[in-house]
């Protein structure tokens, strides 16, 4: 998979990518910014203007979300509290199923999210046609 976010900054955006959220930068050119996600790529186009969408863009399954929203906050991430649904001290919502998600911004304004899913990706049976 390869995931595509926009941005207006790319240094702000190649600062963020890296030094917060880890990702190796691969390439930098004319029309975007390429990071290697932890096995994925992701391609951060370059524009003159952007407006983000109001929803989750792009998402990361981790094992501890806990541990994983500590990590990002000791690095400045502010987690989305006020999103109409009641979410922890950490930011982290609970469905009943026991997912837990918790939603953050990149300096572009593209929604961003964490989550942590009882099932997991590794456990679920594909769907037959």
């Amino acid at each position: 998979m390869v995931g595509f976010l926009v941005t207006t900054d790319p240094e702000t955006a190649q600062k963020f990518y890296t030094e917060v959220l880890g990702f190796r930068l691969l390439t930098d050119d004319p029309f975007a910014l390429a990071f290697d996600a932890h096995g994925a790529m992701l391609r951060v186009g370059k524009a003159k203007t952007f407006t983000p969408a109001p929803h989750t863009v792009l998402g990361w399954e981790v094992e501890n979300i806990s541990s994983a929203a500590s990590e990002l906050a000791v690095k400045g991430v502010t987690f989305e509290r006020d999103i109409g649904m009641k979410c922890d001290e950490q930011g982290i919502f609970a469905f009943p199923n026991g997912d837990k998600v918790a939603w953050f911004k990149d300096p572009e304004g593209n929604v961003l999210s964490i989550s942590q899913h009882v099932m997991g990706i590794k456990n679920v049976a594909p769907v037959d046609s």
